[in-house]
C-alpha cells in the first residue's frame, strides 16, 4: 500500500460542508441526505458503485441539478439556493466526466474559452508546463486528441478560472495506466500547489495514491468513511462495498 498522506487539523474548519443533502432529477430522488465535510487543502474522494450518487453529489455542489434542498456551506457562505455562475464565481470548478471539449477549437482555444472567475488562476504557460502533452498539442483541433489528452485538457481549463476547489468527476475513465500515472502527478502537483479537491473516482487503486480521506455512497447515501491510514485494515470493508 502506498504511503500514508498527510491531512490537516481536525480543528480547521471545513472549506466545504454539506448536511442533508437531497437531489432530484424530475420524479427521481437521487441523494437522500447526503452529509460531508472537506478541509482546506484536502484531496477527499468519493467512492461508490455505478449509480450510487457520486456524480449527482458534484453537480448539487455546483447547483446543476434539476433540484436540490438541504445545506451546503463553501467557506462559511450557504449555497443551496444560489445559481450555479454565483457558486462558480466564490472558487469552484467541475470537471465531468464527459470532458466538454470543443472539437472544433483548437487546445489553445479551448484553453482560453472559459471566463475568469477569481483572480490568481494558473496562466495558459503553468498549464502547459503542467501537461506538456497539450503544449506539443496547442494547435491541434479537440477532435485530434486522445482521450487522456482531452482530459488533461478538461483540468487545465479549469485551472486557468482562478478557481482554487475543484470538482473532478471520473478523470481517470477509460484511460490507459501511463496516462492515469501522468493525471496521478498532475493532481498530486495541484494539491501541493494549495487546491482543494473533492474527487469522484471508480479506481480505487488510483485514488488510494492521492486522497486523504474517502467517503463511500451507496443508494445516495454516505455510509461509511475512512481516512488514508485504515486502508490496510479496512480493505474487507472496502472490498465489500465496491466489490474489488
Amino acid at each position: 500500500m502506498v504511503a500514508a498522506i498527510n491531512t490537516p487539523s481536525p480543528a480547521v474548519a471545513p472549506l466545504l460542508q454539506v448536511k442533508d443533502l437531497h437531489a432530484f432529477y424530475g420524479e427521481s430522488h437521487i441523494l437522500h441526505g447526503v452529509e460531508m465535510t472537506v478541509g482546506t487543502g484536502e484531496l477527499v474522494t468519493l467512492l461508490g458503485r455505478n449509480g450510487a450518487g457520486k456524480t449527482t453529489t458534484l453537480k448539487s455542489i455546483m447547483g446543476i441539478v434539476g433540484q436540490r434542498r438541504g445545506q451546503v456551506t463553501f467557506g462559511g457562505t450557504e449555497t443551496i439556493a444560489a445559481p450555479s455562475h454565483r457558486i462558480a464565481r466564490m472558487g469552484l470548478a467541475f470537471c465531468p466526466e464527459e470532458r466538454g471539449i470543443f472539437a472544433s477549437l483548437s487546445v489553445e482555444e479551448n484553453l482560453m474559452l472559459p471566463p475568469t472567475v477569481k483572480a490568481g488562476g494558473m496562466s495558459v504557460d503553468e498549464i502547459y508546463a503542467l501537461f506538456p502533452n497539450l503544449k506539443e498539442r496547442r494547435r491541434s483541433q479537440g477532435t485530434k486528441l486522445s482521450g487522456g489528452e482531452q482530459q488533461m485538457l478538461a483540468i487545465g481549463r479549469i485551472l486557468r478560472t482562478g478557481a482554487r476547489f475543484l470538482l473532478l468527476d471520473e478523470p481517470t475513465e477509460g484511460l490507459a495506466p501511463v496516462i492515469i500515472e501522468q493525471i496521478g502527478n498532475c493532481i498530486r502537483q495541484l494539491k501541493q500547489r494549495g487546491f482543494t479537491i473533492l474527487l469522484v473516482e471508480q479506481n480505487f487503486r488510483f485514488a488510494a495514491t492521492v486522497s486523504d480521506r474517502f467517503y463511500v455512497m451507496e443508494h445516495g447515501r454516505i455510509v461509511d468513511t475512512l481516512a488514508h491510514a485504515e486502508l490496510d485494515r479496512r480493505m474487507a470493508d472496502l472490498q465489500a462495498y465496491l466489490g474489488l
